[in-house]
């Protein structure tokens, strides 16, 4: 197994996990910004969730299988799922402290692509850090 398809395996389980986090937040956030945070969190869980079939075809590609038990995304992930009371700043704080972790697993796993010379899977990474860089300012300027 290459550096490449390792560091997607767990991109992809940073990923379940982020998506679940950022989905979980979403069906509990309560309080008077409830609105916006209900908001936000469906965006960042439908855009995460959207990168993952990607992820797993981008293995495929590879001619590696794809991780999809829950017991094996909790071995391979780097981050981890917080569960917080429903205030909507401690979500908020707890769901970036995940994004930060998957924005390195990001970085990780575009070196090995750039350095395998994948550039079709290089070039799909550096939106997705693109994105996760979006949610990092989002979620940091919805916390002041």
């Amino acid at each position: 197994m290459s550096a490449l398809t390792n560091d997607l395996k767990t991109l992809l389980s940073d990923s379940v996990t982020m998506y679940f986090v950022a989905h979980g937040y979403h069906w509990n956030v309560e309080g008077p910004d409830f609105s916006q945070y209900h908001a936000l969190f469906a965006d960042i869980y439908e855009d995460v969730y959207s990168s993952i079939d990607p992820i797993a075809e981008n293995l495929r590609k590879l001619d590696e299988y794809a991780p999809f038990t829950l017991s094996k995304f909790i071995d391979l992930r780097t981050v981890e799922s917080v569960e917080v009371a429903p205030n909507p700043k401690a979500m908020a704080k707890a769901l970036l402290k995940v994004n930060e972790g998957v924005l390195v697993t990001i970085g990780k796993a575009f070196a090995s692509a750039t350095k395998a010379n994948e550039q079709g899977i290089a070039n799909f990474l550096a939106e997705r850090e693109d994105m996760h860089k979006k949610w990092h300012w989002q979620l940091t300027a919805s916390t002041k």
